[in-house]
């Protein structure tokens, strides 16, 4: 079997930030689908399930409420391997194009201190495992250290 897209990027040199992992083309539209990468794969922890959770749920509310993006959000959703998140979009972007997207989505979670949207067991699948301060940390750690200052090279896939 081929390898698909995302397992042919080399993890071992990838670094947080924000990439387009692939377009995809639905009839007459192009999806373009980013890798949001929150963590150095393979180099440092993965995030916790409960804190990805949480972020999970305030990105997805918080884009889909967006005024400006709200009608090209297609999907915000966890990577498997626990290390960022995957955000499709109706139309054909680059990597740049969202920076101050994704830095409004951050600091939105980063400073969020209300309840916590779809968080009841009528409204979630496993509405016991969210964990709001360490999704907050999170947030604010890749807000400051990846987004507020992002450089090409995080925008980008190495070779």
């Amino acid at each position: 079997m081929d390898k698909i897209p995302s397992f042919t990027i080399d993890h071992c040199h990838l670094k947080r930030g924000i990439y387009v992992s692939r377009k995809d083309t639905i009839g007459k539209e192009t999806v373009t689908t980013f890798d949001i990468r929150m963590k150095t794969p393979n180099r440092e922890p993965a995030m916790q399930p409960g804190a990805l959770h949480t972020i999970e749920h305030l990105a997805a509310t918080y884009l889909r409420n967006n005024p400006q993006w709200s009608d090209r959000i297609v999907y915000w959703g966890p990577m498997g391997c626990l290390t960022g998140n995957y955000l499709l979009l109706r139309g054909d972007y680059e990597s740049a194009d969202i920076v101050d997207l994704m830095r409004d989505t951050f600091d939105f979670i980063a400073s969020y201190e209300d309840e916590l949207p779809g968080a009841t067991p009528r409204d979630c699948g496993n509405w016991l495992l969210h964990d709001l301060p360490m999704a907050r940390w999170e947030s604010k750690k890749y807000l400051k250290e990846v987004l507020e200052n992002i450089t090409p090279d995080r925008l980008n896939y190495p070779d």
